[in-house]
C-alpha cells in the first residue's frame, strides 16, 4: 500500500485536499490496431481496479461541493469521459459498476442518435479505405496523395487530416471531412455516439450527466452568442432528455486560451452550471476556480508506472 500512502500525503482531507479528475473519451471492447493505445476494455478493467486500491472515487458534483467547502476527503478523485461514445454505455459503465465506481459522461448532444463527430468521419474514412492512395487534390494543399498501404502510414493520414481540419470554421470544416469520406470511398457508421436511450440508462446505472456543448466547436472562436447558444442549448436537450437538471459542462477540446476563453467560463457560469472541467493537468485544490477544474489522465500501462505518474501530477497541484 506504499502508493496509498504516498497518494495519502500528497492529498490529505480538509481544506488542503487535492481533487484528481481523470478524463477519458473511449472504452473500446478490443484493442485498436489502428490506435494500439487507445484504452479498450481490459485495460479500463485493470485501471479502475487499481483507482478503487489507491483513491476515494466520488460523483464529480459531490467531489467540486466538498472541495468548496474543506470537506473533501483524503485521495479524493472522480472519473469523467469526454464527447458521449457509444461504448461509454456498452463498455465503461458496467465495468465502472463491477468495481462500484461512478462517473461523469460530457455528452455533445448534436451528435446523439446517430451522429457522429468530424474527427471520427475521418478517422473512420481513412480505417475503411480500400485505396493504397487517398487523394485529396484541391482539398488538401500541399500534401495532396496520403499512401494507406501500412498501419503506420494510415496513422499518419489521420493525423494530418486531423491537424488539418481541427481550427477550421465549422462549415468549412465538415466540408473538408465530407470531401475526404467521399474521396475515400467510404460511408462511416452512424452508431459511434450513444442514443438518447443509452444517456437515460448511464443515468439510471447510477452515472451522471454533464453538457458538452451541440458540435463540440473550439469555443473561443465563436462570436459570443454562438457559443453561449452552443452552452446552452446542450444543457436544455440534455435535461429534456433526463428530465432532471445537468450542473456540469466540459469545454470542447479544453485547452485554455487555446479552445476556451474567460468569456467562455463566463459564459459557462452565467448559463447556470455549477462548475465545469478544462483538459489543463494537474488537480484541483480549494483555490482552483470550480469553472475551470483540471484533468488529467497517465498513460501507462504498467500499475506502477500509472499509479506514480498520478502522484506526481497529485505533488503539482493547480500550478501547471
Amino acid at each position: 500500500m506504499l502508493l496509498q500512502r504516498l497518494m495519502s500525503q500528497a492529498s490529505p482531507a480538509g481544506p488542503e485536499a487535492r481533487l484528481s479528475t481523470l478524463i477519458f473519451h473511449r472504452v473500446l471492447p478490443q484493442p485498436d490496431p489502428l490506435f494500439p493505445d487507445e484504452v479498450d476494455a481490459a485495460r479500463f478493467d485493470a485501471i479502475c481496479g487499481w483507482l478503487k486500491d489507491w483513491f476515494n472515487v466520488m460523483p464529480l458534483d459531490t467531489a467540486v461541493a466538498a472541495l468548496r467547502n474543506g470537506s473533501l476527503p483524503a485521495r479524493a478523485m472522480a472519473i469523467t469521459f469526454d464527447d458521449g461514445y457509444a461504448d461509454n454505455r456498452g463498455q465503461a459503465a458496467p465495468i465502472l459498476q463491477r468495481h462500484g465506481l461512478s462517473a461523469t459522461f460530457f455528452i455533445a448532444t448534436g451528435f446523439l442518435d446517430g451522429g457522429r463527430m468530424w474527427n471520427d468521419t475521418l478517422i473512420e474514412a481513412v480505417r475503411h479505405c480500400m485505396l493504397p492512395t487517398l487523394n485529396l487534390t484541391g482539398l488538401l494543399d500541399g500534401n495532396d496523395r496520403l499512401p494507406l498501404d501500412t498501419l503506420a502510414a494510415r496513422r499518419a493520414a489521420i493525423g494530418t487530416l486531423i491537424s488539418h481540419a481541427k481550427y477550421l470554421p465549422a462549415e468549412q470544416r465538415q466540408r473538408f471531412v465530407d470531401g475526404v469520406a467521399a474521396r475515400a470511398e467510404v460511408l462511416p457508421p452512424a452508431d459511434l455516439m450513444l442514443t438518447s436511450t443509452q444517456v437515460r440508462e448511464l443515468r439510471a446505472m447510477g452515472m451522471q450527466i454533464g453538457a458538452h456543448t451541440v458540435s463540440h466547436p473550439i469555443l473561443c472562436k465563436l462570436p459570443r452568442a454562438q457559443a453561449r447558444a452552443e452552452i446552452e442549448t446542450s444543457r436544455r436537450v440534455l435535461e429534456g432528455v433526463l428530465d432532471e437538471p445537468v450542473s456540469l459542462f466540459a469545454y470542447p477540446n479544453g485547452k485554455p486560451g487555446e479552445d476556451y476563453s474567460a468569456e467562455s467560463v463566463a459564459l459557462a457560469r452565467d448559463v447556470g452550471f455549477d462548475a465545469a472541467v478544462s483538459t489543463a493537468w494537474g488537480v484541483s485544490t480549494r483555490q482552483t476556480d470550480p469553472f475551470e477544474l483540471r484533468r488529467f489522465t497517465p498513460w501507462d500501462r504498467e500499475r506502477w508506472r500509472f499509479g506514480l505518474r498520478l502522484w506526481r501530477n497529485l505533488r503539482h497541484g493547480d500550478s501547471h
